[in-house]
């Protein structure tokens, strides 16, 4: 008589990990299936069966489904501000150089290109989440975008000499035109390479700005 199932294939171990080693392979976990499931279609049961931990383990590092969302979301949203940041650092510390003003929007572009080609489908957490309808957590799913937009406007406001509302808006819409062409490169059957597309945005985007530029803009020569 054959044994039953259970007894033949043995449940696997859980390999002992620290708790912050343990919160981090939770967290990938997470991305992976948020990423491509969807926050409404993964359940607690579905990430603590693939980190091979117990339920009780998950929520001690997490009290609630919404709650780990939002940490990865954060995670997402950490890596993409960053990249944001190293692109405009440049011209806030100065000098300012006649043409940086191109390379500085050609960095952000790029570092949405990238960001969007490392994270893949995880960049949607950040872009296009099914989690906001509560204002608090649209807020939340939203932060990393809204930063890069405040510290692209920060760069473009003694440049322009506009209202900083004014310079919101450029800023929104040139975050809004690398993030809409690096997720559809992401997402097209036959996809431009990187440099080729974050060149094609970059000079469609500095044809705009470059034509807000105030006349009596001192560079640094």
């Amino acid at each position: 008589m054959a044994e039953p199932e259970s007894e033949l294939t043995p449940r696997p171990r859980t390999v002992r990990m620290s708790g912050g080693e343990r919160r981090a392979q939770v967290l990938e976990i997470a991305q992976e299936l948020f990423a491509s499931e969807g926050f409404h279609h993964v359940s607690m049961d579905d990430i603590a069966d693939r980190a091979l931990v117990s339920k009780p383990v998950l929520y001690r590092h997490f009290p609630s489904k919404l709650d780990l969302y939002l940490a990865v979301v954060d995670r997402c949203g950490a890596d993409l501000i960053a990249a944001v940041e190293r692109a405009v650092a440049p011209i806030e510390q100065g000098p300012v150089h006649r043409g940086d003003g191109q390379a500085v929007i050609a960095a952000i572009v790029r570092a949405y290109m990238t960001f969007v080609e490392v994270a893949g489908e995880s960049s949607g957490l950040l872009f296009e989440s099914d989690v906001t309808r509560d204002a608090d957590v649209r807020k939340r799913v939203e932060h990393a975008s809204s930063v890069a937009a405040a510290r692209c406007a920060a760069v473009l406001e003694p440049v322009t000499g506009l209202p900083p509302a004014d310079c919101e808006v450029i800023a929104v819409s040139l975050i809004s035109l690398a993030q809409g062409a690096a997720t559809h490169r992401l997402r097209g059957t036959d996809p431009l390479a990187s440099e080729h597309a974050a060149d094609l945005v970059t000079r469609l985007a500095w044809a705009g700005v470059q034509g807000l530029v105030r006349a009596d803009f001192s560079y640094d020569e």
